[in-house]
């Protein structure tokens, strides 16, 4: 663990992980968005975005329970195959990227997803390949960045998905893409696990339950579109910091 990575930037990480869990479980997605560039400021890009996909992995796990009513097990299974395709040449880039160009590659990448959503629009699609390209974009960007939310939510918007079943199915899909992403990089030797800080992980771990309670709660109030906004406002502001260490690291 960086040696900088005191108890207020734990403070940090835990809170972070509370508002992703919380918007995850009111709007579908949350925990990649705001987790992934606070851990990557807090413990490096590599070993950030590896504890993000092990979070994700327990978010949706728990998440998906709760929601499992709602899951659309068909679209699930047209998505989840070409995650393994694209999560290879994702841990492939974090093996070879030096630390500063990875941090500006996350946030040049957040950055313009999030852009891409808000500013863009989608025409409506069809057939198996808006599933094959977002299942493929969603394992790259998850296994690189940390956040396959952006792909997802163009393949929703592009396929006129409903919000109740597309918050539901997104769950299991986080959860495979966060395995496959795990096991990728350790597998490659990208993300080596002997990195990861016990105490950290640990303390993020046992704040996902707490968020999902939280966010339970506040499902019932804060509709799904304002989730959504405070999770944009978050990560853009975590990609900005993100983006400007590894800039001034490139230069330096």
């Amino acid at each position: 663990m960086p040696a900088d990575v005191g108890p207020l930037l734990l403070l940090v990480a835990a809170a972070s992980v509370i508002l992703g869990t919380v918007l995850q479980r009111v709007s579908g997605m949350g925990v990649g968005l705001v987790v992934s560039p606070t851990l990557a400021l807090l413990l490096g890009p590599v070993t950030g975005v590896l504890l993000t996909n092990i979070t994700t992995i327990v978010s949706a796990v728990l998440i998906g329970i709760t929601l499992r009513h709602d899951i659309d097990w068909q679209r699930y299974r047209r998505l989840a195959p070409l995650i393994v395709v694209g999560s290879v040449p994702g841990a492939l880039l974090v093996g070879a990227a030096d630390r500063h160009w990875l941090e500006v590659i996350i946030g040049v990448a957040l950055i313009g997803t999030l852009l891409t959503t808000a500013l863009v629009r989608i025409p409506p699609m069809s057939g198996r390949l808006p599933a094959a390209a977002a299942g493929t974009a969603g394992g790259f960007l998850n296994t690189a960045v940390g956040v396959a939310a952006p792909a997802m939510l163009i393949y929703a918007q592009a396929t006129n998905w409903g919000q109740r079943s597309f918050a539901a199915t997104l769950q299991p899909i986080f959860g495979t893409m966060g395995v496959v992403s795990v096991l990728v990089k350790v597998g490659l030797g990208a993300a080596p696990v002997s990195e990861l800080p016990l105490a950290v992980v640990g303390l993020v771990v046992a704040m996902v339950p707490i968020g999902i309670l939280i966010g339970g709660l506040v499902a019932r109030r804060l509709p799904a579109a304002v989730g959504r906004k405070v999770a944009i406002v978050v990560v853009t502001v975590g990609a900005l910091s993100l983006l400007g260490r590894g800039l001034a690291g490139v230069i330096g």
